[in-house]
């Protein structure tokens, strides 16, 4: 599987779009002329929403929402379309910030603070944003009475889009979620909050098609990126993940009837000090969804706890599963030229249904030692091969 075509030939195409504006009938719009102000303190989420509407009705080409230099203080924003310019653009700099307010209980439970729904051809380009999560996390830490948090960049319904050099940091929970989208590209994005943040996700994909992330560094308190069910056709490469929870596939099963996950690349990247390096897991009780046609290969383990994983048990404080064997099905998984350390002793762990054992995985040439020395593996309900070098030694 490779990135999709369509979406590589718009993002090629990209800087064409600000330097041919009266060739193709383009236009521009500027978030100050609607009375955006960049001082960090004005409240500028109905300058850009005028802004957007003006972009998104325009019968041009191409719409542009420019966002110049400054610092843009935004409540929950959302981009709706579809809109008459068959691309539209959001363009920030290297010198444009969007922060949410101080108090975040002023994002409240909308779910998402920046969000983009039902528009095609749609780019994002350039800035930061910073969603001030400490103040949340605080509150999520000691179980006081919060609201639910919002992620910070949101696609819905979305299609051929483009998420190019973005940075995000300080997300309440997910820093930018893809959902029932297709066709997206996001690239060159830098991700950050703290390891101690609960719930920050870098990148989250649920029930979308054809998305492809690559050339980018996740650095979060929760999966760098987290696929979650009816996702398929995905490519990730080129990721340098840590501190976090690794890249994870699922939680799967949370219902009976939910859609699987297939057709999964992740290579040659970075995993430095995670929690987990890749990760399929499931919840331990009925199901009918499936994760299968996953491929791990060219990747670097740097002192990750568990590098290699398949937790069919997942069942956070007990509750809703207990005693209960998963019904999520896991077949023709591969893992190929995986390297480096442990944090533990046990490097590679498959822990399967018992009712639906895993099937068809592979394991080729996987070179991984704890502490200077062989680490160990450790199979329950699983069936596959082995072929090449595979330390530690394969255990089925």
């Amino acid at each position: 599987m490779a990135p999709n075509s369509v979406v590589i030939t718009f993002l090629i195409a990209l800087p064409l779009l600000f330097e041919s504006s009266q060739a193709t009938g383009d236009a521009t719009y500027n978030v100050v002329s609607y009375g955006a102000r960049g001082d960090g303190k004005t409240d500028s989420t109905k300058a850009f929403l005028r802004a957007w509407s003006s972009a998104c009705s325009s019968a041009t080409t191409t719409s542009t929402v420019y966002v110049p230099r400054g610092t843009f203080l935004l409540k929950p924003l959302v981009f709706s379309g579809p809109c008459r310019s068959s691309r539209i653009v959001f363009q920030m700099g290297a010198a444009t910030t969007l922060v949410a307010p101080s108090n975040y209980w002023e994002l409240g439970n909308s779910g998402n603070w920046i969000l983009f729904i039902k528009v095609t051809g749609l780019s994002i380009y350039g800035g930061t944003v910073d969603a001030r999560g400490a103040e949340f996390w605080h509150c999520r830490r000691f179980g006081k009475s919060c609201t639910a948090g919002a992620r910070s960049v949101s696609l819905f319904w979305c299609s051929n889009a483009v998420v190019s050099g973005l940075r995000s940091m300080n997300s309440q929970t997910m820093h930018i979620a893809i959902d029932n989208s297709n066709n997206i590209l996001i690239q060159n994005v830098w991700i950050r909050a703290p390891s101690s943040s609960p719930n920050t996700d870098g990148i989250h994909v649920e029930a979308s098609t054809g998305v492809t992330i690559s050339a980018s560094t996740i650095m979060t308190g929760d999966d760098c990126i987290s696929i979650g069910s009816g996702s398929r056709n995905l490519w990730i490469e080129r990721i340098a993940c840590g501190p976090g929870h690794g890249i994870s596939i699922g939680s799967l099963g949370g219902s009976v009837n939910e859609d699987g996950v297939q057709n999964v690349t992740v290579t040659n990247s970075v995993f430095t000090k995670t929690q987990n390096g890749v990760r399929i897991k499931s919840w331990a009780r009925a199901s009918n969804g499936y994760a299968r046609n996953i491929v791990y290969r060219n990747l670097i383990m740097k002192n990750v706890d568990n590098p290699i994983i398949i937790d069919q048990k997942y069942c956070p404080g007990n509750q809703g599963c207990p005693h209960q064997s998963s019904g999520v099905k896991i077949s023709k998984v591969t893992y190929k030229n995986i390297r480096g350390t442990s944090g533990t002793q046990v490097a590679m762990n498959f822990y399967c249904s018992s009712s639906n054992p895993c099937w068809g995985v592979k394991l080729q040439d996987i070179r991984l030692t704890y502490l200077n020395r062989a680490a160990t593996s450790s199979c329950a309900n699983i069936g596959g091969s082995k072929s090449g070098v595979v330390i530690p030694r394969s255990c089925f």
